[in-house]
């Protein structure tokens, strides 16, 4: 069963930026949990990262998965493309976050890709994605 973990933009950045927000670890050091966990559950993840709308659209459209995981970043509160095409690959999603992004800006409340999805989570950090795995594992075995 093949996982697809999406991360939207200036999440190559983590580790450096606003470590109060987002912690310390690197996006390739949560990769590394992501895949292990995945690992562990009997799956198999492939982690994906892009700063571009365009692309995540084609990673999406790809369809090269089971079940998608995506933490759309900035995206989540603007992009009607990537929703579309999470409600067009027809597969079970979850959109994470690493923050609470409803303790955050008023604008950051917002999602819409989360009507497309299965479930959000959010507020966690990286464990976020890790409970995705979980949440994953379930469903697919259902």
């Amino acid at each position: 069963m093949n996982v697809l973990v999406i991360h939207g933009p200036n999440l190559n950045m983590l580790g450096t930026r606003e470590p109060e927000q987002y912690g310390t670890l690197t996006l390739e050091e949560i990769n590394s949990l992501i895949v292990a966990k995945a690992g562990e559950l009997g799956l198999k993840a492939r982690c994906e990262q892009s700063n571009s709308e365009g692309d995540i659209v084609g990673l999406i459209q790809a369809g090269d998965f089971d079940f998608l995981i995506i933490n759309p970043a900035a995206y989540t509160h603007t992009s009607v493309a990537i929703r579309d095409a999470i409600a067009a690959a027809g597969k079970p999603a979850v959109e994470v976050h690493l923050s609470n992004i409803h303790k955050r800006e008023s604008f950051r409340s917002h999602s819409y890709s989360a009507g497309v999805c299965i479930g959000q989570i959010s507020g966690f950090g990286p464990s976020s994605y890790l409970l995705a795995l979980d949440v994953a594992k379930a469903h697919l075995e259902q």
